[in-house]
């Protein structure tokens, strides 16, 4: 030993079936990389377990870890699942059906069958006050104390365990908010409280009051277990302080989230989106789409010029969430989808899981019903190593035995059977992709995809080919990138201040209000380095009932005209529209306040352009069996060339390499796929 002291840095993302851990050696960029079945009934014990084996393999010292970094589904999760709080909502008198209201709008406009998700506060725990605020901000009349009162009785009569209190205006005014809140937790401290103004204060009823119903509804259950989380980080001697990827991008103590829950109820996909346009900067591409497959989902998104696309109104299950994200497009199909044969005769496949427990039917963990991962293994794509870091071993024999149950209700073979699964799931997938770049308005010939998840590498190419892609690439630990993606975070906070005014009025008050709100909030994560303040403004012509949101340089805040070419740009850029003559007002003022964090330096390897030499040939059924080659991702060094078909087996995924298409290994060990035109 030379007496170094050896400095960790640590990503954890949990999905369904595994906690992925990416972890870096400071002193020497060494990366190590874990997958850890998750534990449902024992949520936390598979965290202790991935700290344990990476002392085990890698010589990690907990006490050494001076950065952790956690992403999460238990928010959304217990959102899909509907097994949050049982919440109260306090609101003015004549209000009370706001939420079910919404905006009148049904989730698929040509359906005849469909229907709007049942809300998360009961129409009989929604309580209406005497009280009311203009809103220019005057008072016109004060909360009610008694009707206060009253409603908390009757909330806890009925078993509530918090209360959500929204009521007009809050946005210009949160005081009237702040006092209702205060006699509450006067009257009943066991119940929890949250205004909307504290959560969001953006202007219109609905948006910030279920944004604040959202916050709500997970808080007990992402509390309790960032509580839990910190406690056995504390207790396995970790002294780093537990941030959390945000549905921003960005990150934020874990402190903070067990308050601002609804900031982290995309950490998982949004750190995956992050990690892939880090990795995709080093291989030199500036316009990704991104293909993240776990074991229940597939998530798509955009990075255009080298940038994350960010937007609101993202779905959270069957509910939109109103706070900026990072722009993610998600479809119920994952390695553990389940593929089954309806009563008409149609085979189907998903958007059921599997999960971890029991899991795909090749895990061999009790799972009977054939999933996309089993379709895979008797195509001969999968089985030829161990998978998940030795925690797991294919049983092919099981998959086929799945596969084959449904082979026979269709009259096929289990071959026939298990391609037409793989040509399902990514027939959907392109649906959906398709629609993404619809609404984005691109040319997907103009990208790459780089495929990640336990899942992405094992499809993505397939996908690639039938959009038109015509470049793949291929991080060099796929199966990680989520929790890599942490890693490579920024600090990132979001403040937004309505102002509702015509281009023209004074914002130099609101834009230093945001400012200082960015500064210290910046202060309070521990970051006293320089921040990047980006502002933007949600902005509209006069007549319009929506926004779009545009960027802006606080040097404009005096030069309306340059603000309005800024606005008329972006319009024409979006709709293919503008009108220079037309009267514009400014919604919202927004500011992201950002930290930089450190970025890690991975070491290259450079090699002189060569064949690859596989590890063996193993069978593959691409319409008849025949023998593809095999090849090692360890054994593959820069510079290193090969043809599909063939395989690359590693540690955390499999990489699926379809007939004509010519790879390639650069520096920093990505595998480049390319498709002849």
């Amino acid at each position: 030993m030379d007496g170094t002291v050896t400095d960790w840095k640590i990503g954890v993302d949990i999905g369904g079936t595994f906690m992925d851990f990416c972890a870096l050696e400071a002193s020497s960029g060494r990366v190590a990389s874990l997958k850890v079945l998750t534990t449902p009934d024992d949520p936390g014990a598979e965290l202790l377990e991935g700290l344990r084996l990476l002392a085990e393999r890698e010589g990690l010292d907990p006490a050494r870890v001076s950065r952790f970094v956690h992403g999460t589904t238990v928010g959304i999760n217990t959102i899909i699942q509907r097994k949050g709080a049982r919440l109260a909502l306090i609101t003015n008198a004549g209000f009370e059906d706001v939420i079910e209201l919404a905006r009148l709008r049904m989730p698929e406009m040509y359906s005849l069958f469909c229907h709007r998700p049942d809300p998360l506060v009961s129409r009989d725990m929604i309580f209406g006050i005497p009280a009311r605020m203009r809103a220019d901000g005057r008072q016109t009349l004060a909360p009610d104390e008694a009707a206060i009162a009253d409603a908390v009785a009757r909330a806890k009569a009925a078993g509530a365990e918090g209360v959500i209190v929204a009521l007009l205006h809050s946005w210009r005014d949160g005081s009237q908010e702040a006092a209702v809140k205060a006699q509450i937790e006067a009257q009943a401290p066991d119940l929890f409280v949250f205004t909307s103004a504290e959560v969001w204060p953006v202007i219109r009823e609905y948006e910030r009051s279920s944004t604040a119903i959202l916050n709500g509804y997970v808080h007990p259950r992402v509390a309790g277990y960032l509580t839990a989380l910190e406690s056995r980080l504390a207790g396995q001697g970790v002294p780093a302080r537990a941030m959390l990827t945000k549905s921003n991008g960005g990150l934020m103590t874990a402190a903070e989230g067990r308050r601002d829950c609804v900031s982290m109820l995309l950490s998982g996909t949004a750190s995956g989106v992050i990690g892939a346009s880090w990795l995709a900067r080093q291989a030199g591409e500036d316009r990704i789409l991104t293909l993240d497959i776990g074991g229940t989902s597939a998530d798509f998104a955009l990075i255009v010029d080298g940038q994350v696309q960010f937007g609101s109104d993202e779905l959270i299950g069957e509910f939109p969430l109103h706070i900026p994200s990072v722009s993610v497009s998600s479809i119920g199909i994952g390695g553990g989808s389940i593929a089954s044969v309806d009563a008409q005769g149609v085979l189907r496949v998903g958007p059921e899981s599997a999960g971890s427990n029991p899991g795909p039917a090749c895990y061999a963990r009790g799972g009977t019903q054939a999933t996309v991962t089993d379709a895979m293994a008797v195509c001969g794509w999968l089985g030829h190593s161990q998978m998940a870091y030795g925690q797991l071993q294919m049983d092919v024999a099981l998959a086929r035995q799945a596969v084959a149950a449904l082979a026979e209700q269709l009259g096929r073979s289990p071959e026939e059977t298990a391609q037409a699964i793989l040509d399902i799931a990514i027939s959907e997938m392109f649906v959906e992709v398709e629609k993404l770049s619809s609404r984005a308005g691109v040319d997907l010939r103009d990208f790459a995809l780089m495929p990640f998840g336990g899942g992405g590498p094992m499809l993505g190419a397939f996908l690639a080919r039938e959009l038109g892609i015509s470049r793949v690439i291929a991080p060099r630990r796929p199966g990680v990138v989520s929790a890599l993606g942490g890693l490579v975070a920024d600090l990132r906070g979001d403040f937004i201040r309505t102002v509702f005014a015509d281009l023209g009025a004074d914002l130099t008050a609101p834009f230093r209000a945001l400012t200082d709100d960015g500064r210290a909030w910046l202060a309070a994560q521990g970051h006293h380095g320089a921040a990047d303040l980006r502002l933007s403004a949600d902005m509209r012509y006069a007549g319009q009932s929506y926004e779009i949101e545009v960027d802006l340089e606080p040097a404009w805040l005096n030069d309306p005209a340059r603000i309005a070419q800024a606005f008329h740009a972006t319009h024409l850029r979006l709709y293919d529209f503008d009108d220079p003559e037309g009267r514009i007002e400014i919604v919202n003022l927004r500011l992201s306040a950002i930290g930089a964090g450190p970025k890690p330096e991975f070491p290259t390897e450079t090699g002189d352009p060569a064949p690859a030499r596989p590890a063996r040939h193993v069978p593959v059924h691409l319409g008849a069996w025949q023998e593809i080659p095999l090849y090692d991702r360890a054994d593959l060094t820069g510079g290193a060339r090969f043809h599909g078909p063939a395989i690359v087996a590693q540690e955390d995924t499999t990489f699926a390499i379809p007939e004509g298409a010519a790879a390639r290994v650069d520096d920093h060990l990505n595998i480049h796929l390319s498709f002849a035109e």
